[in-house]
């Protein structure tokens, strides 16, 4: 047995999954973690063979500390939880009718994780009087996103990745103010598809599906 190769068990295993994958937003490249383009599907009620809709990065903000990067009543969930820091960017969609601020707040470990999204209470966030909280925006003068300020939010929502907690909150392009989109059922199914498609795009490079550990193989075997 001595001979043998070290054999992990399955939660070792994990916890191996779950060190690679908490590391990714410290070493990954920022334009990996938010890809240039992002293509995703349209709603269903125009969705058809071959139909993909897409979203340009405007910009990528500087790293923020969860507190200063959230409303009060979300940080104190995450900052409770031990949350590490907030990476946001900002895109628009290829009409320039929607634009979406994505935010990844980084944890230590799952456990963390799954505790700030259930403390948060749901995937769509709203607060007094129905108002949309959670990530605050980021806008980048002179683009599309240029006006796009934390009381122009028309949907806000969170779910959990591996170590991370991912929100989008999306509105209007053009300086539109906060009206309820609920009475537009097309653009609130639009503006679900995009921010799912932001959000997707920033899973798969920060909870990738990484091979099982094995020896040899694995670092530190």
């Amino acid at each position: 047995m001595q001979m043998l190769p070290r054999q992990f068990t399955a939660h070792q295993q994990q916890q191996i999954l779950d060190w690679e994958a908490a590391r990714l937003w410290r070493v990954l490249p920022a334009g990996t973690i938010f890809p240039a383009v992002v293509k995703y599907q349209p709603p269903t009620a125009v969705s058809g063979d071959g139909l993909s809709l897409s979203a340009s990065r405007i910009g990528i903000a500087r790293q923020a500390s969860c507190r200063a990067a959230t409303d009060p009543a979300v940080a104190a969930v995450l900052t409770r939880n031990r949350c590490q820091a907030m990476l946001r960017a900002t895109y628009v969609d290829r009409t320039d009718s929607f634009v979406v601020t994505v935010g990844v707040a980084a944890f230590p470990g799952p456990a963390q994780a799954v505790a700030a999204s259930v403390g948060l209470g749901g995937p769509t966030l709203t607060g007094a009087g129905g108002a949309p909280i959670g990530v605050r925006t980021v806008e980048f003068k002179n683009t599309p996103a240029g006006s796009f300020s934390n009381g122009r939010r028309q949907l806000s929502v969170q779910q959990r990745a591996a170590t991370y907690v991912i929100f989008y909150a999306i509105g209007y392009v053009g300086g539109r103010p906060f009206l309820p989109v609920s009475s537009d059922q097309y653009a609130y199914d639009e503006m679900y598809s995009l921010g799912a498609g932001v959000t997707g795009a920033v899973e798969s490079a920060l909870a990738p599906a990484l091979p099982q550990p094995h020896c040899p193989g694995t670092e530190g075997c």
